[in-house]
């Protein structure tokens, strides 16, 4: 946003967008008390961390963190007039939800807002590259499936061959699964500039079931982001740990230059 040239957002697993907390699904997972909770009673949280709980704020006007802020929620708030959003979900009970959760929202680019039921992994590929030649994707499944992790490095290759400047924002789960480790492994490798940060809240458990940590794998990160995200991570490991084995990662790698061929001193 700190260029006037519009963007692209496209969201591949946008679900409903905005969740309430007080819902009986929130008050059995508990999640939020480990989670949210904690954020909102902290001290000094760092810059990126004071965005979103700005976010969290204007859609709690009372003070009182009932309602929670997705990544289409959080993308469409910000638009303006010349960005555009693409939000895919197929689940029959949360895309009737998205559509009604991003009306509410007031914004300059209420035209270029667009939420389709239909599959995100191969329907993101259809609108590379945007229009605008600028934009973000963020694939963030639910992983349920195994072959979501497959599909998942194959969607981003393929966006990579139709648009190598793509920001590419991809969530995964930190369990105890070979294919976790497989995907990181996969990840890394690629030859493009890329952040890679992890937070574990816990140890994992022993039966080897469970989530412990969440994962971002960002390619072509935004600008500021590599030096800022590390000291974030620090806070937030320090914040959400919920044991003495709470511990974070943030890895960067740079892009390659582009070498060109020399020419002949005849030419």
């Amino acid at each position: 946003m700190q260029k006037e040239t519009g963007f692209t957002v496209v969201d591949t697993h946008a679900g409903a967008g905005l969740y309430d907390l007080e819902h009986d699904w929130s008050q059995q997972s508990g999640e939020c008390v480990d989670g949210l909770d904690r954020i909102l009673e902290a001290d000094k949280a760092p810059n990126l961390v004071e965005a979103y709980l700005d976010a969290v704020a204007e859609l709690n006007p009372d003070g009182l963190a009932r309602y929670y802020p997705g990544s289409p929620w959080l993308a469409v708030s910000k638009l303006r007039k010349q960005d555009s959003f693409h939000g895919f979900e197929l689940h029959p009970n949360e895309y009737p939800l998205l559509q009604h959760n991003l009306q509410l929202i007031r914004t300059p680019a209420k035209r270029r807002v667009h939420v389709h039921a239909e599959d995100g992994f191969k329907e993101v590929i259809r609108l590379m590259p945007p229009h605008t030649r600028r934009g973000i994707v963020i694939i963030d499944p639910s992983y349920e499936a195994k072959t979501d992790y497959k599909k998942v490095f194959d969607t981003l290759s393929e966006i990579l061959k139709r648009f190598a400047q793509c920001c590419i924002v991809i969530w995964y789960p930190v369990v105890q699964r070979e294919e976790v480790r497989s995907l990181q492994r996969r990840l890394e490798q690629l030859p493009v500039e890329w952040l890679h940060a992890s937070l574990n809240v816990k140890a994992p458990q022993k039966d080897g079931f469970g989530l412990h940590g969440s994962g971002m794998f960002i390619i072509n990160p935004p600008w500021g982001l590599t030096k800022e995200l590390p000291q974030t991570m620090k806070w937030l490991t320090k914040t959400l740990a919920q044991d003495g084995q709470a511990s974070f990662s943030c890895r960067h790698k740079e892009a390659k230059p582009v070498r060109r061929a020399k020419r002949d001193e005849d030419e």
